[in-house]
């Protein structure tokens, strides 16, 4: 019998331009709607209905298996359902920027950091903010932006072209300058920091080409771009966390204390294992559905080498 061809996903067709029109529309409805009842509605949407269809619920429940085999199946999918409520909630907070940058001016701002962070603001010093996708990521760059900063960054682009038009114009309106990930990218990131200016990265995605850390008690391949531009540029290197509430609407803005310059293996290690402990605190505020271990594949290269 003759196989069915399979049809490769073609970014930019018609695929991605429906799904932009689909996206677009929810976040335009969603805005028209009072704060809590919008946070409330993208909750319940990507909960019920988007983690489930788009596969997010069984990769949250595959990675938290990976780390906590123990725990019972139900608080897997508990803890599942949860990370998707507060990452339907993130994406609408970002897509107001005006009003979380309103809310973030009054939010409670701590940390053994935060002292430092304003000196070096005020003498017009480098710092490199670094975090991980927990709670709302974007909510502690708001706060500082709200309070006359300006907090440059890399962003990873969008697979839908269309989706990443907007998404894109969406993080230059927090703060400028916004650097598209890559070599190029990079070079104009660590040039404003150098310069004296401040930024933030992301590092708790999966690469291959990162070394080897042990994140949530499994090995996990982690770049060490965040401690290198610090070491090149003399940046403080703060790592920072926006803890979600239980009322599910305010944050707390956190600035740890900077993390010491040395081996940047050893300055990520000690970036992750902050993660660590506000992961263990408030695991449902992580971001899980993302592919950080990729369990499954390590699965079968552990049986393959097990052999028959």
């Amino acid at each position: 019998m003759a196989q069915t061809k399979t049809r490769k996903h073609t970014p930019g067709g018609w695929q991605d331009w429906a799904t932009d029109r689909v996206l677009r529309g929810t976040i335009w409805l969603a805005l028209r709607l009072p704060l809590r009842a919008r946070l409330w509605l993208m909750g319940r949407l990507v909960r019920h209905v988007v983690a489930p269809l788009a596969g997010y619920r069984a990769r949250a429940m595959d990675n938290l298996a990976h780390v906590w085999p123990d725990m019972d199946t139900s608080e897997h999918r508990r803890l599942a359902d949860l990370v998707a409520d507060n990452a339907g909630r993130t994406m609408i907070d970002n897509y107001d920027v005006t009003g979380l940058m309103r809310r973030m001016a009054k939010a409670n701002i701590t940390g053994d950091g935060l002292a430092e962070v304003e000196k070096a603001h005020a003498e017009g010093r480098p710092v490199l903010f670094v975090t991980g996708h927990f709670g709302n990521f974007e909510a502690p760059r708001a706060a500082l932006v709200a309070r006359g900063y300006r907090i440059g960054g890399l962003y990873r682009p969008m697979s839908n072209p269309f989706f990443n038009a907007h998404y894109a114009a969406n993080m230059h309106a927090l703060s400028d300058p916004v650097f598209e990930q890559g070599r190029r990218g990079t070079m104009g990131l660590i040039k404003h920091i150098r310069e004296g200016g401040m930024g933030v990265l992301l590092f708790d995605v999966y690469d291959s080409a990162g070394a080897t850390i042990d994140f949530m008690g499994q090995p996990a391949p982690t770049l060490t771009s965040a401690a290198d531009i610090a070491l090149k540029t003399g940046a403080l290197l703060v790592p920072f966390f926006g803890v979600r509430h239980a009322d599910g609407i305010s944050f707390d803005a956190v600035f740890e204390a900077p993390v010491p310059h040395g081996d940047p293996i050893e300055m990520m290690r000690d970036v992750t294992q902050r993660l660590e402990a506000r992961i263990q605190a408030n695991p449902e505020q992580w971001f899980w559905i993302h592919r950080r271990w990729k369990p499954k594949r390590q699965r079968k290269r552990a049986a393959a080498k097990i052999g028959p």
